[in-house]
């Protein structure tokens, strides 16, 4: 899958128009659509504000392994406090969610 039909993909995926992403972005629509549909090469910077309204990094979007998963902001929040925590309360932070599924 090349970088335009990744993004498309995302971008569907998160429920989210082209016009959508513009207003966001202040990149035009044309210029999104000419992204997504091979007709325009993006600079590092375009893709890197077209991801943010996305909630993707740059390095999800060039992963190309088809099991990808997006995270919502619940999960990148739930992450981020693990991450924070000693071992311990890590430890039993990880037993409660057990608990709760």
């Amino acid at each position: 899958m090349n970088i335009g039909e990744r993004l498309r993909f995302v971008r569907k995926s998160k429920n989210k128009s082209i016009y959508k992403i513009s207003k966001e972005t202040g990149i035009s629509q044309n210029h999104i659509s000419g992204i997504e549909l091979g007709k325009r090469q993006p600079t590092i910077d375009t893709l890197y504000r077209i991801t943010k309204p996305l909630g993707i990094t740059l390095a999800e979007l060039f992963n190309e392994n088809a099991e990808t998963v997006f995270l919502s902001e619940n999960e990148k929040i739930l992450i981020e406090n693990y991450r924070c925590l000693p071992d311990d309360k890590a430890a039993m932070l990880l037993n409660l969610s057990n608990m709760l599924k």
